[in-house]
Order: C-alpha cells, then structure tokens, then sequence
C-alpha cells in the first residue's frame, strides 16, 4: 500500500535546468537563418567599380550577369558564351516579359565587354539594366 501511494504522489522536479525549449528556439533561429542568407541574387566575385549613389534592383527573378577581370561572362555564377547568354536571355524573356537584369563587371575588364554585353541585351529588348557598383571607401 505504501508503494502504491508512493506511485501517486507529487513528484519533485529533479535539480537542472530543463533546456528543451531553448534547444527547440536555436533550432527554429538555425532554419530561419539558413533560409534568408540563401536569398540574394548569386553571382561570381568581381571587384566592382565605386560610385558616389547607388540604387538597388534586387528582386527574385532578377538575373545577374557578371564579367570577371579576365573577360569571362557568367550568368547567375554559371560560366557562358555571348551566344548562350542570348539564349538563355531570350527563354527567360519568353516566360517572364519584363525581368531585371544586372551587369556587374570588374573594375579591372575591358569597356568593350562590358558593352558587348549592354549591346546583347538591347537586341533582346530588355528595359530593366543596372550596372552594379560598389560603394566607395569612406
């Protein structure tokens, strides 16, 4: 009988502290992080040009379009030619009319790629172009 009620009665909290919900809050945080810091237009490393003013035009379908020191034209950090570039430019274009496009080129690349590259996308008949800079040092 005395097991019985020994079964039944209030139990005491064991000494520690209980860290269940905090591990559960970190891992909500963790998955919340992983998520927002995978949303920013992806591209290659190029060292921009620096300008007094700039204006973002990041959106989510917004292609980038990046020329590195060598010349090499990527786009959305996938290495292309001119004419696939075009190509690419094109499909897009048919599924989705009005998309931004960004240029994002070395500071140390050839002006004549960097123009090739605005030339191609006036052919395509795309109207929304940024040239992305880098903010200048303080």
């Amino acid at each position: 009988m005395a097991n019985a009620a020994a079964k039944f009665s209030v139990k005491k909290r064991s000494g520690g502290i209980n860290i269940t919900p905090f591990v559960d809050v970190l891992l909500v945080v963790l998955v919340i992080f992983i998520l927002t810091s995978n949303a920013s237009i992806p591209g290659i490393k190029v060292d921009l040009p620096k300008a007094s003013s700039s204006v973002a035009l990041e959106k989510p379908k917004t292609k980038a379009i990046s020329i590195d020191n060598d010349g090499h034209v990527f786009l959305d950090a996938y290495p292309v030619t001119l004419q696939e570039l075009e190509e690419r430019l094109r499909t897009e274009k048919a599924l989705a009319p009005d998309f931004p496009v960004i240029v994002r080129g070395d500071s140390a690349v050839q002006y004549a790629k960097v123009v090739e590259v605005l030339d191609l996308l006036r052919r395509i008949d795309l109207n929304q172009i940024g040239l992305v800079t880098g903010k200048p040092a303080a």
